[in-house]
């Protein structure tokens, strides 16, 4: 079924939702389209819009509630389905942020670069990871421009070109030899997987684990105290050199 737009829950619809538009030989086409079904579709993903947009109509005005013509719709879309129209115009359009919108759209996607960079990047002066305050406080010298409709790995080639200049890092993969006994290996091995790929492993007659784990250089601190706290320090590691074996 169709959704209905009431007139008198328009300005709580603005406040929830933002507005994909685009502009062709002077007629404009909206869409009212909740943010995170943007990026979601902007990055690839399968979305619903039935559930993500406000009412399933394309307008000439959303804040008007004037429709868009279906003539124009055929002309310019070459169909006059609503989703089908919806897609084009958050796929091609331009997004209609209220400042608070950006302002929280902005800090979200910049917490998720942040994150990235600390999980995935190293010093590698020092071999350790950067602690994320680090990173953020680079960002902000360097004045880093956060777009918050493009991706997070998109984005971080171009933050990693300015934050050089200020700190020593790179990306880096680390490969950490494990050794678990048969009583600890059961309930840590969820958490080799989830770390990162297991390269080689073995399992040895007395019930215990032996492997080598790589993951991105920056969760190698975070790895190895889940895994000391969970068998009370009784584990083995060692982190690997790019030529060293097991």
């Amino acid at each position: 079924m169709p959704k209905e737009l009431r007139s008198d829950r328009r300005d709580d619809v603005f406040s929830e939702y933002v507005i994909a538009r685009i502009e062709k030989s002077g007629e404009r086409f909206e869409v009212i389209v909740k943010p995170d079904a943007v990026q979601a579709l902007r990055d690839g993903k399968e979305v619903d819009l039935l559930r993500e947009l406000a009412i399933d109509q394309v307008f000439r005005d959303a804040h008007k509630g004037s429709k868009a013509s279906e003539e124009k719709m055929a002309e310019f879309f070459g169909t006059t389905e609503p989703l089908a129209v919806a897609k084009q115009v958050i796929l091609k359009g331009e997004i209609q942020l209220t400042t608070e919108q950006r302002r929280q759209m902005l800090e979200a996607k910049r917490r998720q670069i942040i994150q990235y960079i600390a999980a995935n990047a190293i010093n590698p002066q020092t071999g350790a990871p950067h602690p994320p305050q680090r990173i953020e406080i680079a960002m902000e010298e360097a004045k880093v421009h956060v777009d918050p409709f493009k991706g997070v790995e998109e984005q971080v080639k171009d933050v990693l070109s300015a934050l050089r200049p200020l700190i020593p890092i790179r990306f880096e993969k680390v490969r950490i030899a494990v050794k678990l006994s048969a009583e600890d290996s059961a309930k840590c091995y969820g958490d080799l997987k989830a770390f990162g790929t297991i390269l080689r492993e073995e399992w040895q007659s007395t019930g215990a684990w032996i492997g080598v784990v790589e993951m991105p250089a920056g969760m190698q601190t975070e790895f190895l105290e889940k895994l000391n706290a969970k068998t009370k320090g009784n584990v083995e590691t060692r982190i690997l050199k790019q030529d060293q074996r097991l």
